[in-house]
């Protein structure tokens, strides 16, 4: 919801150059939403879903970050200061969002590498030794 309301304010604004980042990250997140409402990600095991969201909110958090200072800084009317403060709130909502999703990540993979490997025999099932 504040991609999209970024993204009309920046094509209300001067500095409309700046409308696809929140356009994307907009559509991107519509997508994830949906893949994960309609099970898409259980279909599709060969994509690794935490990982790509991670990568999603630290991406958007950079950008964001980046063209609200520039729309601050550089433009002068009232849609393009609204589109940067919302994008700071953006900013900081999507790095709250990428630090939760990193702790999920790394707990989904610790317990991933402590499982035992199947299939692999331990030292004495494996030896041929016939000192017995």
């Amino acid at each position: 919801v504040l991609s999209f309301i970024i993204f009309i304010c920046y094509i209300a604004s001067l500095a409309a150059s700046f409308m696809m980042a929140p356009l994307l990250e907009f559509l991107l997140a519509l997508f994830l939403f949906f893949a994960y409402a309609s099970k898409l990600n259980e279909k599709f095991k060969g994509l690794y879903w935490p990982l790509a969201d991670f990568l999603r909110c630290v991406t958007a958090a950079i950008i964001y970050f980046a063209i609200s200072i520039a729309a601050v800084s550089k433009y002068n009317d009232g849609a393009s200061k609204a589109a940067g403060v919302f994008g700071f709130i953006a900013t900081i909502v999507f790095a709250i969002d990428f630090y939760i999703t990193f702790n999920d990540l790394v707990t989904v993979l610790k317990q991933g590498t402590s499982d035992p490997p199947e299939g692999r025999k331990s030292e004495d099932e494996d030896s041929d030794s016939d000192s017995d």
